[in-house]
């Protein structure tokens, strides 16, 4: 009798000990399941930030992911930027949606998403009656822009000639030899960017990416300008001015690169032609 009590006494002890167990597993699932929940929850927030970024959803037009969405809308938005800075792109002319669905091979969808892109860039209009053009900046804008970037560009020079390393000189010096060569060779979309270039390297020099990015802005709105106002500053002239302010930032001369800095967009401005004669008709017309 004393034997079977003690048996039962062991077999309630066990099952007491296993219902705790077996609630814990039932509970919590194995590691291998839990890491796979946790992964698959991340990779929720970030396919919801990604969506909320793009204001849209991360279906394509068949229902199945896109293929990098952001990424075509970014390179088409590039493309059509780095045209417009090449002045390959002219003020005016119209984006066809399919034809530069066509020329990318993506939706149209894409392309509106990239096209409203650069729109909030002031780098293109659209209408709906009209569709898509490169901007045709007017005189006041042309003014409003240049008189940013003197503010900016006179205070990133002054403060870079006090911070400005050999390293950050030798740089500025390669920047320079590879504006001479495309002067040379008469690469004119060549010798274009890299002479935008030269404002944005010195802002990066400066360790300020919001500038930066601010100044690549201004830059790409300016040449619109250049060619909407035709511009007669020539790339020699240029590259001569980017030389002698890269001379007073390596001598560390805050006044003289302010002054170098001031004079060169000044020159810039003096050469577009933002006050067009109106023409006598009768001296047009007679002869």
């Amino acid at each position: 009798m004393a034997r079977t009590a003690a048996t039962k006494r062991t077999a309630r002890s066990a099952a007491a000990a296993q219902r705790p167990v077996a609630a814990e597993v039932v509970s919590a699932p194995p590691a291998r399941k839990r890491a796979a929940v946790s992964q698959r929850a991340t990779r929720s927030k970030v396919t919801s930030k990604a969506i909320s970024k793009r204001g849209g959803n991360a279906l394509g037009k068949n229902g199945g992911p896109d293929a990098a969405p952001a990424t075509s809308t970014a390179r088409i938005a590039e493309s059509i930027t780095t045209a417009i800075v090449e002045r390959r792109l002219m003020p005016g002319t119209k984006l066809v949606e399919q034809k530069l669905a066509d020329i990318f091979k993506v939706s149209r969808t894409i392309v509106r998403q990239a096209l409203n892109q650069l729109s909030r860039d002031q780098l293109i209009t659209l209408s709906p009656a009209r569709g898509a053009h490169v901007a045709t900046p007017s005189v006041e804008e042309a003014r409003q822009v240049f008189e940013v970037r003197q503010m900016l560009e006179s205070s990133l020079v002054k403060r870079l000639a006090t911070t400005i390393t050999a390293d950050q000189v030798a740089q500025l010096r390669a920047h320079l030899a590879d504006e001479a060569a495309a002067v040379q060779r008469i690469d004119v979309p060549g010798r274009t960017r890299l002479l935008a270039d030269f404002h944005t390297v010195l802002a990066q020099l400066l360790g300020n990416q919001a500038l930066a990015q601010l100044l690549g802005d201004l830059l790409t709105r300016c040449s619109l300008i250049a060619l909407m106002f035709q511009s007669s500053h020539s790339a020699e002239h240029s590259h001569a001015e980017h030389v002698a302010i890269v001379d007073a930032l390596e001598r560390h001369d805050a006044r003289a690169a302010v002054k170098l800095m001031d004079a060169h967009l000044q020159h810039v401005i003096d050469n577009l032609q933002l006050d067009p004669r109106v023409p006598d008709l009768v001296a047009v017309l007679k002869g």
